[in-house]
Formats: C-alpha cells, sequence, structure tokens
C-alpha cells in the first residue's frame, strides 16, 4: 500500500522578498512563517486561502531565476477570484474558458506565473 503524499510546500523564487510577502498578503495569503535562518537564508512561508499547501519565499530558498516559476491553484468560481485580484489591485487577465475548466492567469512582481482554475461539472454518461 502507497503511503499518503501531499504536496505542502512550493519554492517561489523572488528578488525582493519584502515586497514577494506583501503581495501576497495583499491577495489573502496568510504569513505561517517568517524567519532569519541565518545571513543569506530568510524563509518566509505564506498560506493561500483554503489551501494544505504553502509556497515559500526566501533568499537562498531556491536556485530557480525569479519569474521562472508556474503555480496553478484550483478555486470554486474563475469569475469571483478575478474580481478578488482586481480588487486588490493586482493585474489579471481575461476568464479563459476552456472545455477541463475556467481559468484566470496573473502574475507576481518578479513574472512568476499563476493560473487560477475553476473545474467545470463534466456531464455524466
Amino acid at each position: 500500500m502507497t503511503a499518503t503524499w501531499k504536496i505542502e510546500l512550493i519554492p517561489v523564487p523572488v528578488t525582493d522578498v519584502d515586497r514577494a510577502k506583501a503581495f501576497y498578503e495583499k491577495i489573502g495569503f496568510t504569513a505561517d512563517h517568517d524567519h532569519k535562518v541565518h545571513d543569506g537564508l530568510r524563509f518566509v512561508q505564506l498560506m493561500p486561502p483554503g489551501s494544505a499547501c504553502s509556497i515559500v519565499l526566501g533568499d537562498g530558498i531556491t536556485e530557480k531565476t525569479p519569474g521562472s516559476q508556474e503555480i496553478q491553484i484550483v478555486v470554486p468560481d474563475a469569475h469571483e477570484a478575478r474580481q478578488h485580484l482586481l480588487d486588490a489591485g493586482v493585474e489579471a487577465g481575461d476568464v479563459d474558458q476552456q472545455p477541463w475548466g475556467t481559468f484566470v492567469y496573473f502574475r507576481d512582481p518578479d513574472g512568476n506565473s499563476w493560473s487560477l482554475q475553476a473545474i467545470e461539472a463534466r456531464p455524466q454518461g
């Protein structure tokens, strides 16, 4: 039997941890941790609303280039999620309707891209 596997932390490379933290808090992420481990390593963990998986920002957390991360999360309603982003002053694309779901795209200040997907109910049969 396979043990339960859970994704609990995704690194997001950024150039300015304070700016990124403020951005993510502005759109509703909550800070779980903000700790300077040592010079050159600060660990900032933020949780998206209703998620069981956090993101981590920080100097020395990942070797990926800022702006290179792509993350997709599921939301109940893409239209409401888009409006939430716009109300927070975040530039978000138009709602993109696909056969497998409805999407909204945005980027953080470093260019990391986010896709918000509302999964559409599939017809039975």
